[in-house]
């Protein structure tokens, strides 16, 4: 072609038509990536821009050692935090291209309170999501035990407010026992969410086995940027759907998180946590004594209220006897007098039927004595007749042989014979015997 150009006239059109073109300085805004910086004290980054996670434009951008040392300060200074990965700013730069290395941008300047007013923004659009999915206070739903003994602690294990914590926790001046166990993890940095995640999830498999009541979070503070990852979505959610109340200490007075507003409880710092739990302890003791108390107090009014009742009761039971003994011995009374007039009445009764009897009886017997005398004196008179004296008296006699009738014995001539009459008795001879 007759109109080509070379690479470097290219780059030298281009270089002059963006200083022609553009301001010499230019404020733009975009999220670092890829900070890293020199040994010699220039910082080295890209500027990008983002839609959701995907990158929709990046240029590299340098900060000379110089500008950095003063931008690096005022920016901690204001912030509270040092520049790095991730955050959002407003950077005043100016456009560089070099036909060897390209397009870039030297770095000026950056605004701090635009960085403190993103964060602030973003924050808030996170709020507004967390309120949106009903996940604020889900974690709230959680009932704390009246005594929290075992719990498990998220923190860096080299933090100063874990050590302040474990050391309040352990040395308490009433001798509370509680059982913790670690699950360390990053608390700051672009890999602190993926750390702090992990070891919820830790926390959620071991739960049960160890009995873990409550998630102590502790952090015990720090620059305001670097507490971003305390604001993440993600972390929130996760904290917010959690299966045991959280309780957090990760900021100082002038702090408060995100991760803070959807714990089950938010305290201030590691040692307030700490006394939160023991207070816990001495609550349930406080409560325990003045139970015991009003326990003892009510037992005794109790007692005092059954002791006057039982009183009434035997009054009204001694009462109630002598009435009923009274009435009882007016019955008795009345039923010995009712069975001695009976028993009068039926003595009377068999009396007068014993006379009767008597009567009947003697009359009987005298009927009876009087037809036995009848009969005796009949027999009497027939045995009289029957009697051999008197038969014999009558002009009869009585003729034996050796004793025995005469009717009775086999006679023979000769035998002797004993005729009795009433006066005599006679021997004699048979001399004759004549058949009938």
């Amino acid at each position: 072609m007759q109109n080509a150009r070379s690479i470097s006239e290219l780059n030298r059109l281009i270089q002059q038509a963006l200083e022609t073109e553009l301001d010499p300085v230019i404020w733009v805004i975009g999220e670092i990536a890829d900070f890293r910086q020199a040994p010699q004290g220039h910082a080295y980054f890209e500027l990008v821009e983002k839609e959701g996670n995907t990158v929709q434009a990046k240029i590299k951008a340098n900060l000379w050692s110089f500008a950095y040392r003063n931008v690096a300060a005022r920016f901690e200074s204001i912030t509270g935090s040092s520049i790095k990965n991730g955050m959002k700013v407003l950077a005043q730069v100016a456009v560089n291209f070099h036909p060897v290395y390209g397009l870039s941008i030297n770095v000026k300047d950056i605004d701090p309170s635009f960085s403190l007013g993103e964060r602030a923004r973003v924050r808030q659009e996170t709020i507004d999501r967390l309120t949106r999915e009903g996940l604020l206070r889900l974690n709230a739903r959680h009932s704390l035990p009246a005594v929290i003994q075992k719990i498990a602690i998220i923190s860096s294990p080299t933090a100063a407010g874990y050590g302040d914590f474990v050391n309040q926790l352990e040395n308490n001046a009433y001798g509370y026992q509680v059982y913790h166990k670690l699950f360390p993890s990053m608390m700051q940095g672009n890999e602190a969410v993926a750390s702090l995640t992990r070891s919820l999830e830790q926390i959620e498999s071991v739960k049960d086995e160890l009995g873990i009541e409550a998630v102590v979070m502790i952090r015990g503070g720090g620059a305001q940027l670097d507490l971003d990852c305390f604001d993440d979505y993600r972390l929130a959610a996760k904290i917010a759907n959690f299966s045991l109340p959280v309780l957090t200490g990760i900021g100082h007075e002038r702090d408060e998180s995100i991760a803070d507003l959807v714990a089950h409880t938010k305290l201030k710092t590691p040692t307030a946590v700490a006394e939160f739990l023991l207070s816990g302890f001495r609550e349930f003791e406080e409560n325990l004594g003045l139970a015991m108390l009003r326990l003892d107090r009510a037992t005794r009014q109790k007692l005092s209220e059954e002791q006057t009742r039982i009183q009434q009761i035997a009054h009204q039971v001694k009462a109630f006897s002598e009435s009923r003994l009274k009435l009882e011995a007016e019955k008795l009374n009345s039923s010995i007098s009712r069975i001695r007039i009976s028993s009068k009445n039926i003595l009377q009764i068999q009396e007068n039927s014993l006379a009767s009897f008597e009567k009947n009886m003697i009359r009987g017997l005298e009927g009876f004595l009087q037809k036995q005398k009848q009969s005796l004196d009949s027999k009497e008179i027939l045995l009289r007749q029957l009697n051999p004296d008197t038969i014999l008296a009558r002009g009869y006699t009585r003729t034996e042989i050796n004793g025995k009738s005469i009717n009775a014995a086999k006679i023979q001539l000769g035998d002797e014979l004993q005729t009795h009459t009433s006066k005599q008795k006679i021997s004699s001879t048979i001399t004759q015997i004549e058949e009938k």
